[in-house]
């Protein structure tokens, strides 16, 4: 079995206007949230990460830290998550099998079950390959390259849902045995997250 090209764009451009202060920057176990996020991506079996960045970009940058990633910014950040899933596929050119498209918000998402949608990939050569968590499917979502186009020709804020909606039997469902992984909307949100870090 020849090991996939495989790249990890995360996507951290966004504004948190629900949450009102940039999620990325939060406090979680004495480092910023987008760092978290970082680590667990360079650390899976991912050959390149590329971190999207919009919104107070210089900050969040030096919070994620240098780990081995790449950093761009998204100036049409304002214009929808789909602007940052180009921006990121751009950087990333066309020289991988699959890109994963993870969220800057999703810490708990660990290396772990990033190298299951890769392995899984790299047995079945499915065109998308998603983490079902206890049932429930979620982030994030492996896509292959000949779906790139596709991709490219999403707009506004709904990212690539249409395209896993659109092509739902093309999907290789990973089981995962873990709760679906909260992503930070709300302080609550924040609250929660902090309670359930301590417990790991």
């Amino acid at each position: 079995m020849n090991r996939p090209r495989i790249g990890i764009v995360i996507l951290a451009a966004g504004t948190s206007s629900r949450l009102g202060r940039p999620k990325q920057l939060l406090d979680l176990g004495g480092e910023p949230l987008i760092r978290h996020t970082v680590r667990n991506a360079i650390s899976s079996d991912a050959g390149r990460v590329i971190l999207v960045l919009g919104n107070r970009a210089d900050e969040i940058a030096a919070a994620a830290g240098e780990l081995g990633q790449q950093t761009i910014v998204n100036p049409a950040y304002c214009d929808g998550q789909s602007t940052s899933m180009v921006s990121g596929l751009g950087a990333l050119g066309a020289d991988v099998d699959a890109a994963i498209m993870m969220l800057g918000d999703q810490p708990t998402v660990d290396p772990t079950v990033l190298d299951a949608l890769i392995r899984t990939f790299a047995e079945t050569s499915a065109a998308i390959v998603q983490p079902r968590y206890r049932g429930t499917p979620g982030n994030p979502v492996l896509f292959r390259q000949d779906l790139f186009p596709e991709l490219l020709e999403v707009t506004g804020d709904l990212g690539a849902r249409g395209i896993i909606k659109r092509r739902s039997e093309d999907i290789a469902y990973v089981d995962i045995d873990q709760a679906l992984p909260p992503d930070v909307d709300s302080d609550q949100d924040y609250e929660a997250l902090k309670a359930a870090w301590t417990l790991v």
